[in-house]
């Protein structure tokens, strides 16, 4: 079996490997978590657990005053540490607030007078106050290991939840929202992605990119050899979405929205095995991709739309992550399935594109979507959400659920360890992304409002 092997790179989201050690075995209920890193460390001031040789650092914490003037808001979500020199990172950063948390919005619900802010804005309610969601943009020195400075990058959306990085060195933001224009008060309705150049020093205006469809949004990950965006839904009916945009690089530019689609059936069927097991562990099936018109969808049923065409139904589609080999240069696309499989406890798939994704001979060598691992066994996983892709080439995994949430270490043969523990529970860890050099994973513990920074032997690797 070879373990993938890694080299760093500064394209966003992106680790170069080898595609090999898939076993059956992964599919087992009643395996136990292997060793790993080795064994959790209770930390004294409550914060994170972590193994032995790792260490927490405490980067931001929601309220701290900004260089804006304004404050970090609540509920960071997804992230993507991008290089900006030889020791500096940019992290973007997702705010995941619903209307109804405007208190803990970068300018805590108070009516917005900022002439920038009001420009900027794509949505307002009431009273003239601007909608809560948004990004965050912050700068971090990896050699002094220092915050040095941050700042609102995007406002007056919702919901901003798992998004994903591009190669061209910009974010994209995904609502996890289709709260419709009048509802509250608001003036647009809501469900879209919005981009926003990690590069940039202030804040960027609100546009929203409609041609991308307008559903329940949950992350976004863009292969680099073809510019092709994927997309997950997080639903319990969820479709897995393509956008081929028109030219590769410029999302504004509008593209086609399609749906992912066993081509062996012309059934919508569900792929969270909750009954009749239908996708077998390590089994790989081809696939064919749908159309979908009326993407802006004003009535939410983009899903429909594609499950009447025979799209695969996926149970909560929500984090995803890019991985490449690097001798072939083909991407592979990995997906988790929040709570798909008989437990309900969450799935991982892979996603293998066509050599020919998206062109017209993709039909003679069409991709095809693996079942990599469903645990059944809340020991090993318990609703999986955000995924990045670790130094030592294994799968890491945040939990999101109402216990004691944990990171999760998934290995190329299917074997389950615990990274870290929140002990103070049920508030999950998002955003889980790791400097390009890899030696740093910054992380959000959500509910509670931070982010840290974790060093450590990421790339050692983990004892079975």
């Amino acid at each position: 079996m070879h373990r993938r092997s890694f080299i760093t790179t500064s394209v966003a989201g992106i680790v170069l490997g080898q595609f090999n050690g898939l076993l059956q075995a992964a599919s087992k209920s009643d395996r136990q978590p292997v060793r790993g890193f080795g064994e959790i460390v209770s930390d004294a001031k409550q914060i994170l657990d972590l193994p032995a040789g790792f260490r927490y650092q405490v980067v931001s914490v929601q309220g701290q005053l900004m260089e804006d003037g304004l404050k970090v808001p609540g509920w960071p979500d997804g992230m993507h540490a991008f290089m900006l020199d030889k020791h500096r990172v940019v992290i973007m950063c997702n705010h995941e607030l619903m209307i109804t948390q405007a208190g803990l919005s970068a300018w805590k619900g108070a009516a917005n007078s900022n002439p920038q802010m009001l420009e900027a804005a794509y949505d307002y309610y009431p009273q003239d106050r601007i909608a809560p969601g948004g990004v965050r943009r912050l700068i971090y020195n990896l050699k002094t290991r220092q915050l040095e400075k941050q700042h609102l990058a995007l406002c007056s959306t919702l919901r901003n939840c798992s998004g994903g990085s591009t190669p061209w060195n910009s974010w994209i933001s995904c609502e996890e929202s289709v709260t419709s224009a009048g509802n509250n008060g608001l003036k647009h309705s809501h469900g879209y992605c919005f981009e926003v150049p990690a590069m940039g020093t202030g804040l960027q205006k609100a546009i929203p990119l409609t041609a991308m469809g307008r559903f329940n949004h949950e992350a976004a990950a863009v292969d680099p050899s073809t510019g092709i965006v994927y997309l997950t839904e997080d639903r319990g009916d969820s479709l897995f979405y393509r956008f081929i945009p028109r030219e590769t690089g410029k999302l504004s530019s509008g593209g086609k929205l399609q749906a992912l689609a066993l081509q062996a059936s012309q059934q919508s069927i569900s792929m969270g095995n909750r009954g009749e097991v239908i996708f077998p562990v390590n089994e790989s099936q081809t696939v064919r991709w749908i159309t979908l018109s009326d993407v802006e969808s004003p009535a939410d049923d983009l899903r429909y739309q594609g499950q009447q065409e025979g799209a695969t139904r996926f149970i909560r589609g929500e984090g995803m992550v890019v991985e490449t080999d690097k001798q072939s240069g083909q991407s592979r696309i990995w997906i988790m399935c929040t709570a798909g499989g008989k437990s309900g406890l969450g799935q991982i798939f892979y996603y293998q594109p066509s050599p020919y994704e998206g062109a017209f001979r993709e039909a003679q060598q069409p991709g095809t979507l693996t079942l990599f691992s469903e645990p059944n066994n809340p020991q090993l996983l318990r609703n999986g959400d955000n995924l990045a892709l670790m130094p030592n080439g294994d799968l890491l995994v945040c939990e999101d659920h109402q216990q004691i949430q944990r990171l999760i270490g998934v290995t190329t043969s299917g074997e389950y360890y615990v990274v870290a523990r929140n002990p103070r529970g049920a508030s999950e860890f998002t955003g889980a992304t790791f400097s390009p050099d890899g030696s740093t994973l910054f992380v959000n513990l959500q509910q509670q409002g931070g982010t840290v920074a974790i060093t450590g032997p990421w790339n050692r690797k983990a004892t079975t």
